[in-house]
């Protein structure tokens, strides 16, 4: 579930890492109301329509646009060209993948132009590259299970979910279609919770560790060897070195909590991860994104 929170004159801001809760409000054009636009988009990297992409109609099912501040409008990405073949950036599904972010980016900035807070509810990664891009020189606190930030050309997968984090900074040429990349620099970047550093070193893989502003792996997040109070990652957020000119987005994969907490992913790891309750909750961030998710 994607959320980005904006906006108004100043931005607004969600939920996440204690330590932020004095953020600098962030200019932004536009007049903000009380009502939420969702935008929903039922994708899979995979190529296929199946799996995460069932997630947008499985969450609205479950009553999410009964819990919203009202009014309550929606808007509904088309995916009906999804297609299990890599294009010429090794991607699967490029031509699907291009048009979702375009057309979910589109959305975002429509309903921001309308003082409207959008709420992107999808089910994979990618997603995330349409509100950078939409919102311009954002921030983004990661927290996640993975990196994301494989090379598609040498990956085994093709899926964008493995590589939305390296087309965003950059690291590798996205679909030629696609315009607004990069989209995110690595200083304005906080990564939290990845347990694949093993994986990436064993299929020689470049680590984001050591590029990004803060980095926290997956038993830090977890509070091992003891909880982690997340002050790097607030002062980042509120007045670091490193503030965004356009405010800050998180996204949380679930796949960052433990397998035995939430198994419904694509791509389960060991039992090990972070509890719930680790999760970084009380910062003000420009919005969030929850990801990854099984019907």
């Amino acid at each position: 579930m994607t959320k980005l929170s904006d906006l108004g004159d100043y931005g607004t801001y969600g939920t996440a890492c204690p330590a932020a809760a004095d953020v600098r409000p962030v200019r932004r054009p536009g007049a903000m109301t009380t009502g939420t636009h969702l935008i929903y988009v039922p994708f899979n990297s995979a190529g296929v329509p199946s799996g995460v992409a069932r997630m947008p109609a499985a969450v609205q099912e479950a009553g999410v646009e009964d819990l919203l501040p009202a009014p309550v409008s929606a808007t509904w990405i088309r995916t009906d060209n999804l297609r299990s073949e890599r294009g010429p950036s090794a991607l699967l599904a490029e031509e699907a993948l291009t048009a979702m972010i375009v057309d979910t980016a589109a959305a975002v900035r429509a309903a921001w132009d309308v003082g409207a807070r959008p709420l992107v509810i999808a089910g994979d990664c990618p997603v995330l590259l349409a509100p950078l891009i939409a919102a311009g020189e954002a921030g983004l606190v990661f927290i996640d299970g993975h990196e994301d930030a494989w090379d598609p050309r040498t990956g085994p997968t093709g899926e964008a979910s493995d590589s939305e984090i390296g087309l965003a900074l950059g690291h590798y040429p996205g679909p030629a279609g696609l315009d607004g990349l990069p989209c995110l620099h690595a200083r304005y970047l906080a990564v939290l919770g990845p347990r694949d550093q093993e994986e990436i070193a064993e299929a020689g893989q470049s680590s984001v560790r050591g590029l990004v502003h803060a980095y926290l792996d997956g038993p830090q997040l977890a509070g091992e060897p003891e909880p982690h109070s997340y002050t790097e990652v607030g002062e980042l957020v509120a007045d670091g070195p490193a503030a965004a000119p356009a405010g800050w987005w998180c996204h949380v994969d679930l796949d960052v909590l433990a397998t035995g907490e939430l198994a419904a992913v694509d791509y389960p790891q060991a039992p090990t991860g972070s509890p719930h309750r680790s999760l970084p909750a009380g910062a003000r961030l420009s919005g969030r994104q929850r990801g990854h998710l099984q019907p």
